[in-house]
């Protein structure tokens, strides 16, 4: 352990949002309930840290490969994120809040799609917790993505400086901490680029079971930790 002033300030907190359904399945539920309520945890947890340090929060909604569940639970989660980012869109007009979507426009429904560029539109101007939500996110195809768009500008200077550049929103931070839920121990795909010197914590909670103290105890075990960033 050593002191919070020889840790640099937590600007970016990532969450993989991972065991909904094995919350719901422990409870008796069906699978699609735990899926909502983790959505409600993703606001409690902007709650928590919006008069924080952290700056940015991004959270791991839907990934590339979650395409491969049933056509059941993909249309659930479809209409559940249509409703959930209106009403997250509304809370960040409110609380001066900024939304930006990082993933892939297909296949998510068009109209869904726009919805979530909406979202971006209507809080670009807010100063306050930047809310990062990856929704047909994947990892690898975020830095494909970048290369694509690095060749089509003609880049011809190859640095990480200059890739960077072309990532999903580039003004969003390296992650300073990643946290995952239900105890998994790996990142998935998450924020790859991003990931390079995160600190990793994992929980045994899955993310619906997360309280308010979980969230004050991931800023404490940050600061408890000493970031060499190879020195």
């Amino acid at each position: 352990m050593v002191s919070s002033t020889e840790t640099p300030r937590l600007k970016h907190v990532g969450f993989i949002a991972d065991g909904n359904r094995r919350w719901a399945r422990e409870r008796g539920l069906p699978t699609l309930e735990g899926h909502r309520r983790g959505f409600s945890k993703a606001e409690m947890i902007i709650d928590e840290l919006k008069d924080t340090e952290v700056e940015f929060v991004s959270f791991f909604l839907f990934s590339t490969e979650n395409w491969d569940r049933t056509a059941e639970e993909i249309n659930y989660l479809m209409k559940l994120a249509e409703d959930k980012i209106e009403s997250l869109t509304k809370k960040a007009e409110k609380e001066n809040l900024r939304m930006v979507i990082m993933g892939r426009p297909e296949p998510v429904k068009p109209s869904l799609w726009q919805k979530m560029l909406d979202s971006e539109t209507r809080t670009a101007k807010n100063t306050g917790l930047t809310v990062c939500i990856c929704f047909n996110y994947g990892g690898k195809w975020e830095i494909a993505d970048a290369a694509a768009k690095m060749l089509q500008a003609g880049e011809t200077e190859f640095s990480p400086e200059t890739f960077a550049k072309y990532l999903y929103h580039p003004e969003v931070p390296d992650c300073d901490m990643i946290v995952r839920t239900s105890g998994e121990e790996r990142i998935s795909g998450f924020q790859l680029w991003r990931a390079a010197y995160a600190e990793l914590l994992f929980l045994d909670q899955h993310f619906p079971a997360l309280e308010a103290e979980d969230i004050q105890g991931v800023l404490e075990e940050y600061h408890s930790r000493y970031r060499r960033f190879g020195k």
